[in-house]
């Protein structure tokens, strides 16, 4: 599968989420049909003024246009963005 680079001038605003892809996420809001705390993977990071993902989650949905109001870091992704704020 080829993965597009992120554009040099994408970067999230204050309070966004910085994720890439695969990194693992958990919901925080219902969403569609994945309820709070499902977790998954994000397999699209896109948006200049609005970062958002596409998430394939472990109940097998994919849900697309997210933010940093549906979904949490957690595991490793969680620990990079401990360390980079």
């Amino acid at each position: 599968m080829e993965f597009w680079k992120p554009h040099k001038l994408a970067s999230p605003h204050e309070g966004q989420l910085d994720l890439k892809i695969n990194d693992r996420v958990r919901t925080i809001a219902d969403v569609h049909a994945v309820p709070v705390g499902t977790e998954g993977k994000v397999i699209l990071a896109n948006g200049f003024n609005w970062q958002r993902y596409r998430v394939l989650f472990d109940n097998g949905a994919e849900v697309g246009d997210l933010d940093h109001r549906h979904l949490e870091p957690i595991g490793r992704t969680a620990k990079r963005l401990a360390k980079r704020s």
